[in-house]
């Protein structure tokens, strides 16, 4: 599906600089930018005329996304949504591992009983996507349980940090879910790492979470030995 298809018309009601932003960013973020067949081309026209607004603020809210790293504007060619090379996916990962596990560390210490039980309530609900391999619902219940227990941290700067690497982790899961049996290996690690939190046991909580993330890590380093580069895209698109 091209980018394009995601979008409707917005209306003149909007603010419309903020509000082309969200929903081209929100949009970018629904891709599987990773697929070989991802279309990556945001082309000005096109994109203007879906969201019946003229190119100016499409333009500024390409700018804003490209200084977030995730469009990158190359001069006569146009815009492109981002891929990352193997090698910044690979240290994404390993800085959300170190974040991730600090947060479920600070979540042994502050958060509450309830708030575990919810954790855990979420977790069992959404493990049915992935027995039934409904991986898009999985995927994006995955990354939901990651972002809770970085809630239970209480720690804002961290949450937000974290969060600032979210919008490549996303893409990152959303592709690395379907390959082998990580779905399936992904549940049961959640699990262990609801366990380790609810015990209140600071170093494994913190040993689960990086593990389960380096996991991940260890599968993109064996796996991923040839990602499309942004160049060979343009290259292919023009």
């Amino acid at each position: 599906m091209l980018i394009g298809e995601m979008l409707s018309p917005i209306s003149e009601s909007y603010t419309l600089k903020d509000h082309i932003f969200g929903v081209l960013r929100t949009a970018i973020l629904d891709m599987d930018i990773y697929a070989p067949d991802a279309d990556l081309r945001l082309d000005e026209r096109r994109l203007a005329e879906r969201l019946a607004v003229s190119r100016t603020p499409i333009r500024e809210a390409l700018a804003r996304l490209s200084q977030e790293g995730l469009v990158e504007i190359v001069p006569r060619k146009g815009a492109f949504v981002r891929r990352k090379t193997r090698k910044e996916i690979l240290e994404i990962v390993v800085t959300w591992a170190a974040l991730e596990s600090m947060a479920a560390r600070l979540a042994t210490e502050v958060a509450t009983d309830a708030q575990f039980k919810q954790l855990r309530k979420f977790a069992m609900k959404h493990s049915d996507d992935a027995a039934r391999a409904d991986l898009e619902e999985y995927s994006d219940a995955n990354i939901r349980f990651h972002l809770m227990v970085l809630e239970l941290s209480g720690c804002e700067l961290l949450r937000t940090t974290a969060e600032g690497l979210l919008v490549h982790m996303q893409a990152i899961r959303r592709r690395a879910m379907g390959e082998s049996d990580r779905a399936y290996r992904s549940v049961v690690d959640h699990m262990e790492i609801i366990e380790a939190l609810s015990a209140r046991d600071a170093d494994l909580a913190a040993c689960r979470v990086r593990e389960h993330t380096m996991r991940l890590h260890n599968h993109i380093s064996k796996t991923w030995t040839r990602i499309e580069t942004l160049g060979a895209s343009k290259d292919a698109a023009v």
